[in-house]
C-alpha cells in the first residue's frame, strides 16, 4: 500500500467510496482519520498532516504515531506532499520540488522511535530515490534541492533567510523533520514533494511572509498537485523494489516493527 500525507489545504484526496479508520498507537492517535481509497490501481492510505480542521501546528503534529499507523495499516511507501518557501529567486510561486537533502534547525520535538538499543539509521541520503524518481519524471518538475526545516510555528527573519540562503538551501518549511527520520527507522520508502507558495522574507524586499499569503497560493495550486501526486502514484510499481531504505538488516531492534 501506497501512503500520502497532505498538508495545508490536501484534506480530500478520493471519491466518496473510499473508507475511513481511526488507528491508535503506541504514540497515541495521529492526526486525523486515514483515509484509503484507490488510484492508479494502487491502494493508497491517505492521512492530513495537520488534521482535518488544521488543528496542529508544524511543532505540535504527532509525527510518531502518524508514521506508526501508516505502518501498521501496510503502507510501506510514502508521498509527502507540503507547502514551501523559496531561499532562491530561481525557484518561484507555484514551482513543485522535489527535494533531495534536508537540513534539520527544529529543536524538542520526538524525532525517534529507538529510545534505547542503540540503533543508529542512515540518513545520509533522506529520500528514497525510487519515489523521487516517480515524481522527477513528470513534466514541469524541478529535481533535486536542499530542504531546511524550521522550527515554526513563526517565519524565519529576514537574517535568518538570508542566512539559509547563503549557506546553499533552496526551499524552507515547517515540517519535513521528523517526517523523513521517521519513516526511515520504519524502513518506509518517503519522498517530499514540495509546493513553492512564496519566496522567503529575506531573499526579496517587501514585507515578508504571511500565513494568510501561504494558504492562498496553496489553494490556488492545489488541485495541480493533487493531479500530480495521482500521475507520480500511477508511475509506482504494483511491487516496492527499493532497497536502500531497507536500513535495520542484520540489526537487532528494541521492538518488531509494525
Amino acid at each position: 500500500m501506497l501512503g500520502v500525507i497532505g498538508g495545508s489545504g490536501f484534506y480530500t484526496f478520493f471519491g466518496p467510496d473510499a473508507r475511513t479508520v481511526e488507528p491508535e498507537t503506541p504514540y497515541g492517535r495521529p492526526s486525523g482519520a486515514i483515509t484509503i481509497g484507490t488510484v492508479a490501481g494502487h491502494d493508497v492510505a491517505f492521512l492530513p498532516r495537520h488534521g482535518v480542521h488544521h488543528q496542529y501546528s508544524a511543532h505540535t503534529v504527532p509525527y510518531r504515531a502518524n508514521m506508526w499507523a501508516l505502518r501498521a495499516l501496510g503502507v510501506r511507501r510514502v508521498f509527502a506532499p507540503c507547502a514551501v518557501g523559496s531561499l532562491t529567486s530561481r525557484l518561484g510561486p507555484g514551482a513543485v520540488v522535489v527535494p533531495d537533502q534536508l537540513v534539520d534547525r527544529t529543536r524538542g520535538r520526538a524525532d525517534t522511535y529507538f529510545d534505547s538499543g542503540g540503533v543508529h539509521a542512515t540518513f545520509a541520503d533522506p529520500y528514497c530515490p525510487t519515489l523521487r524518481a516517480a515524481v522527477t519524471g513528470l513534466p514541469d518538475v524541478v529535481d533535486g534541492g536542499t530542504l531546511v526545516v524550521i522550527q515554526g510555528p513563526r517565519f524565519s527573519t529576514r537574517a535568518e533567510s538570508q542566512w539559509f540562503a547563503a549557506a546553499g538551501f533552496d526551499l524552507v518549511n515547517m515540517t519535513g523533520y521528523p517526517e523523513a527520520i521517521l519513516a526511515r527507522e520504519l524502513e518506509l520508502c518517503y519522498a517530499a514533494i514540495a509546493l513553492v507558495t512564496d519566496v522567503d522574507a529575506g531573499v526579496d524586499v517587501g514585507e515578508g511572509v504571511t500565513a494568510a499569503d501561504v494558504f492562498a497560493s496553496f489553494g490556488e495550486n492545489i488541485e495541480t498537485l493533487k493531479a500530480l501526486v495521482r500521475a507520480a502514484i500511477g508511475r509506482v510499481a504494483a511491487e516496492r523494489t527499493c532497497t536502500r531504505c531497507l536500513v535495520h538488516a542484520g540489526v537487532a531492534l528494541p521492538f518488531e516493527l509494525p
